[in-house]
């Protein structure tokens, strides 16, 4: 064979490398992503902290797949808080989430429940650590400011709650 056809074979077969890993690497990445619900609760939203918050999150990697300012309705609260029903405090949550506008979103990341979790900081903003959501943003356990799914599982059903057109 002459040096003509070598180097366009070679050419080929480089290409052809380069497609597989390419496809390969888009795969595996979109197979690792994953979603989760986040709202900013109205203590937030009132105090003027959704940008803020906004901010944190995208410099944080997460990409808002979607995003929204609504007023949620108490049937909706009292599903979304299902799990809290038996519980004394569960009148207040229902109150508080519906007290006024939140901003709802999809989040997709990497590991996005876990990191999600861990850039909003421990329920209680006196025990969050230092540069979390609710360290900054929240006032007390009650006005926290940000709310997250506490699992893949329930990332799926809160998402499916707010955001019933998502796959």
């Amino acid at each position: 064979m002459d040096k003509t056809v070598m180097t366009i074979l070679l050419a080929v077969v480089i290409v052809a490398v380069a497609f597989i890993v390419y496809n390969y690497i888009k795969k595996h990445k979109e197979s690792s992503m994953e979603m989760t619900f986040a709202m900013i609760k109205p203590d937030a939203v009132k105090a003027k902290n959704s940008g803020k918050i906004i901010d944190m999150i995208e410099h944080h990697g997460f990409n808002i797949v979607r995003m929204e300012k609504v007023v949620i309705n108490a049937d909706k609260a009292k599903t979304f808080y299902g799990v809290h029903k038996e519980r004394p405090f569960f009148g207040e949550l229902v109150e508080f989430v519906t007290s006024g506008p939140v901003v709802i979103m999809a989040l997709e990341k990497n590991n996005a429940v876990k990191d999600w979790r861990e850039l909003m900081g421990a329920t209680d903003p006196a025990k969050a650590a230092e540069g979390t959501i609710r360290k900054k943003f929240g006032t007390n356990i009650g006005n926290n400011a940000i709310h997250g799914s506490d699992s893949p599982e329930n990332a799926k059903i809160e998402l499916g709650l707010f955001f019933p057109d998502l796959k």
